[in-house]
Formats: structure tokens, sequence, C-alpha cells
């Protein structure tokens, strides 16, 4: 539904969801307030298409022309709208859901983007927000408390700040665009707020296999692209060389059982190969991220890691 007062667009993004995006865009359907519905299809080839061109709710499709990834997908669109929604395709919001976030972006003028709470079906708690560890991961957290960033399968952004600080880092395919946007807007001096009341069930792994090979090259590739990108200088040069120090010494040790995928050599020396492909691009973005920063990334760094972070 649009109409003068739509102020969100919410993009979906699908990739293999026959059998539940029809459920994501259901609860969708049942927002309560107006919205504009953009489905972006990563090719799929399972019928997907059938389903998005037969729903009640008549979504606006984008259909790629191949696999985009979630962050590909999501930098394909363009946004007119005040705020831009970003939902994955194995969620389904709570009916006041997009109400929530709305209201809370209203009430915090600072905030660039407010995050939900993601549940499990049985109600246990995925996530109310991302913080970042000590070696620059970004983790889900499940307890109501200052968040760095959103999670990125359920978010409300402000579409201007978004496009001011460089929109979505279509490279990373999929994994940590969120946390990566999370820090630019930071960096241009803005909030990010945690809104338990949004409350979306979240179907985790539906269209991704967490735990697996690729979930993994991907969390680690970009993990380190987004601290050369976002972090201090001596932030970033210390986590890529510790990654490169261990997987060095992995060989020397033991094998105590079939190690986790991010353990592996193989998989790390793909990691450092396409992390030293990638670097005089990355580079040049991390001098962009420069450019329109208005705060220190030191500053960002260190208020991430204070109990007291704002957000």
């Amino acid at each position: 539904m649009t109409g003068p007062l739509t102020r969100s667009t919410i993009v979906v993004v699908t990739w293999r969801g026959k059998d539940h995006v029809s459920a994501c865009l259901d609860a969708v359907a049942a927002q309560t307030r107006p919205h504009r519905l953009l489905v972006v299809d990563n090719a799929s080839d399972d019928g997907t298409a059938d389903v998005l061109a037969t729903h009640p709710a008549r979504p606006e499709v984008l259909r790629l022309p191949a696999n985009a990834g979630y962050a590909g997908a999501l930098a394909a669109v363009t946004v007119v709208t005040e705020f831009t929604a970003w939902l994955n395709d194995d969620a389904e919001p709570a009916p006041d859901w997009l109400a929530a976030l709305e209201d809370a972006l209203d009430q915090r003028k600072e905030a660039a983007a407010a995050g939900s709470r993601m549940v499990a079906a049985d109600g246990t708690v995925i996530s109310l927000g991302v913080g970042l560890t000590a070696d620059g991961h970004g983790v889900d957290l499940v307890d109501e408390a200052p968040v760095f960033g959103f999670c990125g399968g359920a978010a409300l952004l402000r579409t201007e700040a978004l496009r001011r600080a460089g929109g979505v880092p279509a490279r990373f395919f999929c994994y940590y665009e969120d946390t990566d946007t999370a820090w630019r807007l930071r960096l241009a001096n803005h909030t990010i707020v945690s809104v338990p009341a949004a409350r979306v069930v979240h179907r985790h792994g539906a269209s991704t296999r967490p735990g697996s090979r690729l979930f993994h090259l991907w969390n680690e590739r970009n993990r380190l692209a987004m601290l050369i990108r976002c972090a201090p200088a001596g932030v970033a040069a210390r986590e890529v060389a510790r990654f490169a120090a261990i997987t060095a010494l992995l060989p020397l040790r033991g094998r105590t059982g079939r190690r986790p995928w991010n353990f592996r050599v193989g998989l790390r020396l793909r990691v450092l190969r396409e992390l030293v492909a990638s670097l005089p691009q990355l580079l040049r973005e991390r001098k962009a991220v420069t450019d329109l920063a208005e705060t220190p990334r030191s500053a960002v760094w260190r208020a991430a890691r204070s109990p007291i972070s704002p957000g």
C-alpha cells in the first residue's frame, strides 16, 4: 500500500525463497503503517518468481540477472521514501513492527537506523542489535543494552543518511554489510537505536547455512574488509596480522578432530588471497569513508568498546 503518508520502502531480498517468502509477504501486508513493498529476487530458480507474481500483496519485484547476495541486492535498489527497511525473506514482522521503528526514529532525530527484536519461533531472542568485540567481530546482543549496530535482517534506516554514508557495500555479498553500514553511520556522527517493541520472528538460516564453508568465508573476509574500510588503521592492521599469524601456525598444531571451517588453512588462505587482491580497492574505499566522516575512527572505536556507548 502506498500513498501520501508512505514514509518507508520495505526491501525484501529473496533467493530460492519459494517455501518461506509468502509468510514474509503476508506479514508485511499486515503492517499498520503505509509502505512501499519492493522484493529483490536474486535470480531464484526454484519457482520463487511464480510465488511473487501470484501473491495477494502484489509486490513490486526487481529480478536480478544473477545472485548478487544480500548486500548486492540491497545496493541495486533505488529508494525515494524517507526510510528504507531491510528485511530477510525468512523473517515475519509483527503488524506494528514498521510503526515501532518509524516512531523510534521520529523520537531520536540523531539516530540514522533502528534495529528490531529478532526472535526464533519459540520466542527465544536471536538479536536486539549488534555489538563489537575486542577483535572487531560483530556479535548479536540478546540483552537490552546499548548497541553499536543493527542486525540487517530487519532494520529501518534513514534513506538520506544511508546515501550520504556511501550506501550498501555490494562487494560484501552476504554478512557484515550491516555492521559496516553501522560503522559509517557512526562515523557520520549518527547514533543507532535498538527497538525491542519491533518484534520479528526469524527462521534463521532458511536462505543460508550458518556454519557452512561459505558462511565462514564471507564472515572472515568481510570482517577484515570492514575493518580496513572503517576501523582505526592500527586495529585493522592488527587484526589482519593476527588472522595471517593464526593461519601460519595452524599446520604446526596437531589435529584434534575435524576443525570448524574458519580454522581450516585452505579457507583462511582463500580469505587472505581475496583480501590481498581487493586491497587497492579497499584502500580507495577507506579514503572515501574518511572523506565523509565527521567523527574520528578512534572515537567511534572507543565508544564501541565502552559499556556506555551511545545508541
